[in-house]
């Protein structure tokens, strides 16, 4: 089976009717789609691992060249009046010549707050689609079109619509990793950062439509105890890929090290139960968006911290704590599409201005409304 026909297969089972049976299969399907082809895991982490090496050379000459390259994009984004953002988890050089790096939430702020005349988006095609939304009178820039996001893929508009039908007066609440189509259909988008807040924020009796990743969903009802809330199945095919035992060879690996796990990882649920039944200490254990886990990192007094996501945060909570060790729950935790941006095409992307990204007026008035709902509560 090829990589696209086994990409179509998981979106076509991810849309089963969300009966408990029928999800039970489409999860399975999903999960035998993406491994039906080998060769896929195999290419997208050798090319992960080449955009990890942002220079596959060593020595002076190489480091010459990257200045170069930097002086010139900075160069480029005086004359575009730029600005650059990034993502918790692009590659290091690309973090350190941004203007800004964060969490989904806190992009979307800055693409909305900024008074430059171009955004340099170093993410993911559903974050660049967000900034173009917030900000109809700017140029967005991705450096990469294929940078596209696994769990966004995993729900459309047509499926949204025939899920809504099944559930007339339901509140919709998408994950900010969706399409503009599918924020289109939205009454509200959050964050793993403030998913819980948008969720307490309607009326309990209120019957609630969570979009699309099945982790983050079941977290956020767990954690408010919303028995009116339906999830969709989607996943992350990186943080899905974060299991249980993951967890525990790294905490009898470093039993002294505090846990952050990121909601949307396939480990959450155990992670959960284990704090509940008391086999994971609570004072060591949280819980956090890529942004509350670099908040986490600063004031906590641990000096070691087992990490459970996109291993690209690390670079940044490194740098900012330079005291304290980052350990990766699985090294293999690395988003193929997130490391599709470099200096070289983010160069190419300014100094050509292209690979606009912008959201036609209708879809992004109706998307507009979910996504400020979302930054206004925080």
């Amino acid at each position: 089976m090829s990589a696209e026909v086994g990409r179509v297969a998981a979106a076509a089972a991810l849309r089963a009717d969300p009966t408990v049976a029928e999800v039970e299969v489409g999860r399975a399907a999903a999960a035998a789609a993406l491994r039906a082809d080998p060769t896929v895991v195999e290419v997208g982490r050798a090319a992960a691992a080449a955009a990890l090496r942002a220079d596959p050379t060593d020595g002076p000459q190489a480091e010459a060249a990257r200045r170069d390259l930097v002086a010139e994009i900075l160069e480029l984004k005086r004359k575009r009046n730029a600005v650059i953002l990034a993502h918790n988890y692009q590659i290091g050089p690309v973090q350190d010549i941004a203007d800004y790096v964060g969490d989904s939430l806190g992009l979307s702020r800055q693409a909305a707050a900024t008074e430059a005349d171009v955004i340099l988006f170093c993410g993911v095609h559903f974050m660049a689609e967000t900034a173009s939304i917030l900000s109809p009178d700017k140029t967005v820039l991705l450096p990469d079109l294929t940078a596209g996001c696994s769990l966004a893929d995993t729900i459309d508009a047509e499926g949204i619509r025939a899920w809504k039908a099944r559930y007339p007066g339901a509140v919709v609440v998408s994950y900010v990793n969706t399409s503009a189509l599918v924020k289109a259909e939205s009454d509200y988008c959050c964050t793993s950062g403030n998913a819980l807040k948008v969720v307490r924020s309607i009326p309990e009796d209120q019957e609630i439509l969570f979009c699309p990743d099945f982790f983050l969903g079941s977290w956020v009802q767990k954690a408010t105890g919303r028995r009116n809330m339906h999830i969709w199945m989607g996943e992350c095919h990186v943080h899905a890929g974060i299991r249980p035992s993951d967890i525990g060879a790294r905490r009898a690996a470093v039993p002294d090290a505090e846990l952050m796990v990121h909601p949307e990882c396939g480990c959450t649920a155990s992670v959960l139960y284990y704090l509940e039944d008391g086999s994971i200490s609570r004072d060591r254990t949280t819980v956090l968006s890529t942004e509350g886990m670099m908040q986490r990192a600063r004031t906590s007094d641990a000096k070691r911290f087992v990490v459970a996501t996109e291993t690209g945060v690390l670079h940044r909570m490194r740098r900012e704590n330079p005291d304290k060790e980052f350990i990766p729950v699985s090294e293999g935790a690395v988003c193929m599409y997130m490391k599709k941006i470099n200096l070289e095409n983010m160069r190419d992307a300014l100094l050509h201005m292209r690979h606009e990204v912008r959201v036609g007026k209708e879809v992004a008035d109706r998307a507009r409304l979910a996504i400020e709902r979302m930054v206004a509560i925080g």
